[in-house]
């Protein structure tokens, strides 16, 4: 399934958007298809560094489905398509500004640095764009 990269563009905090996310970023990129993740705004909260999973997420309906039923947790399946795919993370560089956060606070082992809007946007010309 090469083809054209996936830009996914994640800036809401609620789990079923940030669960959607994780879920297409690591089947995409477990299927040889480049992906480039930017978690701005709402969405990097979740991605602190120690914040256990029960505390992680908000969202609406299915956020408490999820965890009842023990759906693989967002983080981990971001993981796991880093591990086995060709997906890179970054944080963006305003909403750590804006938290007063260093790469540090984030997820051990998953971001591969911060970037800006900009720079995301103009290399998402390249290929697909998603939003959640």
């Amino acid at each position: 399934m090469s083809g054209h990269p996936l830009f996914i563009l994640l800036c809401s905090e609620d789990h079923e958007k940030i669960q959607m996310a994780a879920m297409t970023a690591s089947i995409a990129a477990v299927s040889e298809r480049p992906v480039l993740v930017f978690v701005s705004m709402g969405a990097i909260l979740p991605f602190e560094r120690g914040l256990a999973p029960e505390k992680r997420y908000k969202g609406g309906v299915f956020s408490p489905i999820l965890k009842e039923k023990n759906a693989p947790d967002a983080i981990e399946l971001f993981g796991q398509g880093k591990m086995l795919g060709d997906m890179t993370m970054y944080a963006c560089s305003m909403a750590l500004d804006i938290l007063g956060w260093e790469e540090e606070n984030l997820t051990e082992d998953l971001f591969d640095g911060a970037m800006g809007l900009t720079k995301f946007l103009s290399d998402a010309e390249a290929g697909q764009l998603l939003t959640f």
